[in-house]
């Protein structure tokens, strides 16, 4: 596994970082707890010494089986979680939806970065956590409502009191991340990337590139898509997100199948799998510090670990990237 330096921090982060999204057990159908403990626990021993959850991840859960699972080992984990999603503060912030939980009940939830809902908030992560420091503490989306410098003021003193270790923001323009950084050292952001994806390239790259903030792109398999094995027929559980993805339909679930069938020679090469090949791919990328891949089982864990030792030449990079250059967006 290799190891990168997050922005301008002490923080050495594994080229691939455990998501920790489906342990809480929302939006990608039923988890077993014990299972996720089991999953994170092969993650660790395969060297992916990073895991990034967030409270948003099933109202809290995902932080708590995080806890569970680094207990006796916290000395091994850089944690990085986030805030600013909340479900409890009505009436503050910005709406920005409402969810459906596995058992029906429905949550409204906004996006509250207001100074004093920071600092509250970062007391549950910790309790759920059971830790006393977060490595990395981050604003999970932009809030309107919330004037950055307020923002970033909360995030500076949670700094100084020794409750986080460093500041990162998840999902922020170009134009925020420069309001940021007047305001707070800022290392990290977190944007959405991966061969399906790759808009990034046109700003949030560049700009973080120029200005030695460190990125941690989420998705890099596009949802599965790009680990080969989401075949046209295969059904989705009625509680997963994805059904209402347009890639998601079998059409275009083909033409994914397709372009990574053209590509099929330079995993075979590296003795990789797609999901592989496409995680290799994404931290090969300039600008980009690590990825971030969720696995609900140990093999899954060993799996994406196995990434981090590929090394992909300067031509199969280019190759990888003109197939899906052809491929262009969901169809339908």
């Amino acid at each position: 596994m290799e190891y990168r330096t997050l922005g301008t921090s002490d923080l050495q982060v594994p080229t691939v970082v455990f998501g920790a999204w489906a342990v809480g057990g929302w939006y990608w159908g039923p988890q077993d707890d014990a299972e996720s403990i089991r999953t994170l626990h092969a993650a660790l021993d395969a060297g992916i010494t990073c895991i990034d959850t967030a409270p948003m991840y099933g109202m809290g859960h995902s932080e708590e089986v995080v806890g569970k699972a680094i207990k006796g080992r916290r000395d091994q984990v850089v944690v990085a979680t986030k805030c600013g999603l909340r479900w409890d503060t009505p009436g503050e912030g910005d709406e920005y939806f409402t969810c459906e939980m596995p058992d029906g009940s429905k949550h409204p939830v906004r996006r509250n970065l207001h100074k004093r809902a920071i600092l509250e908030e970062v007391e549950s992560n910790l309790r759920r956590l059971d830790i006393d420091t977060i490595d990395l503490y981050q604003c999970h989306w932009p809030c309107k409502a919330a004037p950055v410098e307020e923002t970033m003021e909360a995030m500076v003193i949670l700094k100084a009191q020794g409750k986080i270790r460093e500041i990162g923001v998840s999902n922020f323009s170009p134009e925020l991340l420069a309001q940021c950084l007047e305001h707070a050292p800022l290392v990290s952001d977190q944007p959405p990337y991966s061969l399906l994806r790759r808009d990034a390239e046109a700003d949030v790259l560049p700009f973080c590139l120029a200005h030695d903030i460190g990125v941690i792109v989420y998705s890099p398999l596009q949802q599965g898509l790009l680990t080969g094995k989401m075949t046209p027929d295969r059904e989705l559980h009625a509680n997963d997100y994805r059904r209402r993805n347009k890639w998601f339909t079998p059409q275009n679930r083909q033409r994914v199948l397709d372009a990574l069938a053209e590509i099929k020679p330079i995993a075979d090469a590296h003795d990789a799998t797609f999901a592989q090949t496409a995680i290799a791919w994404t931290v090969a990328q300039p600008g980009v510090t690590a990825a971030i891949v969720g696995a609900r089982t140990p093999e899954q864990a060993v799996e994406n670990a196995r990434a981090g030792d590929i090394q992909l030449s300067a031509d199969e990079i280019r190759q990888i990237r003109t197939v899906f250059d052809a491929l262009g967006g969901p169809v339908g």
